[in-house]
């Protein structure tokens, strides 16, 4: 049942979309297609992403408030959550609409990899395709006329890590910045944001390589997307303040 509605709501869509973009695309050019497809669904989450980065800042500035809630009813845990949550409303912040943002966004992106990584660009799967969805008159796997987007490229996993790194480093420095504040909490954080940085970009190469350039292209392009996104938080955030 859960694939059957995973596959309704995001996987089909999002190869019906591939596919759709490949007969537009002049040339059939399968890479072009996977960027232009990668984009638009970065632009659609935009909104839940920019929504989630309010909350998580917010949730940063009220953070000492909160602790001094913690010290000033210890031992009565009623009291604390009442209070808590009136601080919440009081911020209009909703403390879980990061984790419904990310809810929402993680079953798109598994689809649009998926997608990429599994499905025929060249002879398209006629049993996942709308009625309305235009089939490709010709499609090349050549992106740009020279490489391969079904083979590897070395150049495309260097780039799609170091484009990782770019973007985690813009989080890392912006909204998810961790505080200089001594906990165990704190710690955690610290260690996850090291990883971000330098752990996931060689990861990220490394899938790059190992699968395909259709996949390099989606997480340079994804990448990319994510790194101009914080910039653009960033700015909207601060112009909020």
């Amino acid at each position: 049942m859960i694939s059957t509605i995973f596959h309704a709501a995001f996987y089909n869509p999002i190869y019906n979309g591939l596919v759709a973009l490949i007969a537009f695309v002049p040339g059939g050019d399968v890479g072009v297609a996977v960027i232009l497809l990668t984009i638009i669904i970065r632009l659609v989450l935009l909104p839940f992403s920019l929504s989630a980065a309010r909350t998580q800042r917010t949730m940063k500035i009220i953070e000492p408030k909160i602790k001094e809630l913690k010290e000033k009813h210890k031992g009565d845990k009623e009291k604390e959550a009442l209070e808590t949550l009136a601080l919440y409303r009081e911020a209009q912040v909703n403390p879980f609409a990061s984790i419904l943002t990310a809810f929402i966004q993680i079953p798109v992106l598994l689809a649009l990899y998926w997608v990429f990584m599994y499905e025929p660009f060249l002879t398209p799967d006629t049993t996942l395709l709308y009625a309305f969805t235009p089939l490709p008159s010709a499609a090349t796997l050549q992106f740009l006329g020279f490489i391969s987007v079904a083979g590897k490229s070395l150049a495309l996993a260097v780039i799609a890590g170091a484009t990782q790194f770019l973007q985690a480093h813009l989080a890392l420095s912006g909204t998810m910045k961790p505080s200089d504040t001594k906990s165990a909490q704190n710690d955690f954080q610290r260690i996850m944001g090291m990883q971000l940085k330098y752990v996931f970009p060689f990861l990220i190469g490394t899938i790059s390589y190992t699968t395909s350039s259709a996949i390099a292209l989606y997480f340079i392009t994804t990448n990319i997307a994510g790194s101009v996104q914080e910039l653009y938080m960033q700015k909207k955030l601060a112009s909020d303040v």
